[in-house]
């Protein structure tokens, strides 16, 4: 069989991400914080690029950077001056100023040293265990015990390991531990909740009482609220069991929770939404954003003319086209997200009005369709930005949810259902809590018509307790 080579002409279609749109689907989908990282990294990098301070009238506002300059590109027919020292120009824009930076340094305070750290478990017992002025092989021990210990402050391991960890016999590692379990705070270095409970007993020598059966024999009676079954089976009166479960619940079940090292997560709004007289004002969080435009040495050199180099001539290119597409992305990109907040507060503008309870179900499809828009780019919108209303903060993709149909009327949001079972929970009578059945009735009174099991599950996503569990002596 023969080989040969041949030519063909084929026509196809073919979908190519340009450059252009590749940055402005990465700006869209950033929260406020992770762009204004990428523009200060591209200021870093891109020497065409720069940050506008100025704030008088001559300066053109955000929105007007690209029409009111328009940028050319660069072209082979554009010339810059032979005299202009660029090499000189480069090393003076990318200068970090290190001696005047040093010179401040030296006289600057560090501030990091005023700044108190806050002390971990691990550092609190381990402080602990060396004022006992323990022995190498019991420094080991406990150093083996202390990394081995949860966030609550249970260890994680058996006695056997640590003793095989550490080279040491059992009975040793066994003197270590009940030393480490005096430690503060008390309860910790305990092996589940019972002896976690009965170590704060101990120290607070109420050991020897009716406390430490309950602890010991009855738990998950405990734990169901099932007081009755603990009153019969140790014989004394209902109010007593009561009583006593008073104290156990002053008990600490995870000791290590005050070292917690979790530190909260401060939300900045991407969007704010005003209410002024009967109207709604949405305004775009700006504060912090660099207003962007081209370097203008560059744009003056350009337009003088003069000879260039091949790569000069590429690179100017290159950074010029990068500083004219960031620009426009950043632009684009907060018009887009004002387009999807004024769609959402179309949609559910009595949310805003009257609060969570008259939430409307929603979709991604009816604000793509409200504005001529994709869904995947409303979904990229809505993720990780949040907007500060009348109602609180709220992330955009809190307000798309589920339906569920109203007995008569209009279907009702899936959240506006969950709000209105936390209300009757937090409304009940704690004596008498209400039962998944009876939340039902409630609801169907609401033109809410749903199932017991639903209830139960909704019930669990708001992390609320059965009724057996929820009720108060």
């Amino acid at each position: 069989m023969a080989l040969e080579l041949r030519q063909s002409l084929k026509l196809s279609q073919q979908l190519i991400m340009t450059p252009q749109l590749q940055m402005a689907i990465k700006l869209l989908q950033l929260n406020r914080l992770e762009l204004l990282d990428t523009i200060t990294q591209e200021l870093q990098e891109n020497p065409m690029l720069e940050e506008s301070l100025e704030t008088g009238k001559d300066q053109p506002v955000e929105n007007e950077v690209v029409e009111s300059d328009p940028m050319r590109e660069v072209t082979v027919e554009e010339k810059i001056n032979d005299d202009i020292d660029w090499s000189n120009y480069l090393d003076e824009y990318s200068s970090s100023g290190k001696t005047t930076y040093e010179a401040e340094r030296k006289t600057a305070p560090d501030f990091e040293a005023f700044v108190a750290g806050k002390e971990t478990l691990n550092k609190h017992l381990l402080w602990q265990l060396l004022m006992t002025s323990p022995t190498e092989e019991e420094k080991e021990i406990g150093s083996i015990i202390i990394g081995n210990l949860t966030k609550d402050g249970y260890l994680d391991t058996s006695i056997d390991e640590i003793a095989a960890s550490s080279g040491s016999t059992l009975c040793k590692v066994e003197k270590v531990l009940r030393v480490m379990q005096s430690f503060d705070p008390i309860g910790v270095c305990a092996r589940d909740l019972e002896e976690c409970l009965l170590l704060q007993t101990g120290y607070l020598g109420i050991d020897n009482t009716i406390v430490v059966e309950i602890i010991t024999r009855h738990l998950n009676h405990l734990e169901n609220k099932n007081y009755k079954a603990i009153s019969k089976a140790l014989k004394i009166s209902f109010e007593k069991v009561v009583e006593v479960v008073k104290i156990i619940q002053e008990l600490e079940p995870k000791p290590g929770r005050q070292f917690s090292d979790e530190e909260p997560h401060y939300i900045n709004p991407d969007i704010f939404i005003y209410k002024l007289g009967d109207e709604f004002i949405i305004l775009i969080n700006e504060e912090g954003i660099p207003r962007l435009r081209v370097n203008s040495y560059y744009k003056k050199a350009i337009a003088r003319g003069g000879k260039l180099n091949g790569d000069t001539k590429n690179y100017i290119r290159e950074k010029m086209r990068s500083a004219a597409w960031l620009i426009k992305s950043v632009q684009q990109r907060q018009k887009t997200i004002y387009r999807v907040t004024e769609s959402i507060l179309k949609f559910q503008k009595e949310f805003f009005e009257r609060g969570i309870t008259c939430l409307k179900p929603m979709i991604l499809k009816d604000v793509a369709q409200e504005i001529g828009m994709h869904e995947s780019t409303i979904s990229r919108v809505t993720t990780n930005k949040y907007v500060h209303t009348p109602q609180g903060i709220f992330e955009l993709k809190y307000f798309f949810n589920s339906s569920i149909n109203q007995i008569d009327g209009e279907a009702i949001a899936s959240i506006s259902v969950k709000e209105k079972i936390k209300q009757i929970i937090e409304n009940e009578d704690k004596k008498k809590p209400y039962s998944d059945s009876k939340i039902v009735k409630f609801l169907k009174e609401s033109n809410i018509n749903i199932a017991r099991r639903t209830v139960a599950k909704y019930r669990d996503v708001l992390h609320l307790l059965p009724s057996s569990k929820r009720k108060n002596f």
